[in-house]
């Protein structure tokens, strides 16, 4: 009889601390509110020292090797789903995709317009159609402008490991 006692005092416990998790992360996962104010930092402390401008890190790296990069610009567009990317502007009137490496970190949704310095790991890559849709539709691109979207697009992308809002 005891045995069925602690077993149902254990699903008691479970029951109690698996919402209560569930609830945690969801909080966690949530971006900041408010706007990006001048000298918020988000994820990794860095700082805008050797920082190179957008527009010479598209032209510095031709290839598909990756490169550790501290870059500033202005940011363009942010995922309004939950601010896990963003995309910061280039000379040629594109833009490069800037992702938070590994979710470890979100901005906040009213980053366009910013001047931001973003440091990681930098590539040359091709994104594919069915992930720039995801995107636009992260972006909250209408229905007709998704469907557009019908070639791969080749793009910097970088792995952000914190970025400094200037």
């Amino acid at each position: 009889m005891a045995f069925l006692n602690n077993k149902f005092l254990m699903m008691k416990k479970l029951m109690v601390i698996i919402p209560a998790l569930l609830l945690t992360f969801t909080l966690m996962a949530q971006p900041p509110e408010g706007p990006a104010k001048k000298g918020m930092i988000f994820g990794e402390k860095t700082t805008a020292e050797g920082a190179v401008a957008s527009n010479e890190l598209v032209t510095k790296l031709k290839s598909a090797e990756p490169a550790e990069v501290k870059v500033t610009g202005k940011v363009v567009e942010v995922c309004k789903a939950e601010g896990c990317w963003l995309r910061m502007e280039t000379a040629n009137g594109g833009s490069m995709m800037i992702k938070m490496k590994d979710h470890a970190f979100l901005v906040p949704l009213a980053m366009n317009g910013q001047t931001i310095v973003a440091e990681g790991t930098a590539i040359l890559k091709e994104t594919s159609v069915e992930m720039l849709r995801h995107y636009a539709e992260d972006a909250g691109k209408s229905k007709e402008e998704i469907a557009k979207i019908k070639e791969p697009k080749k793009e910097v992308t970088i792995q952000a490991k914190g970025i400094l809002v200037l």
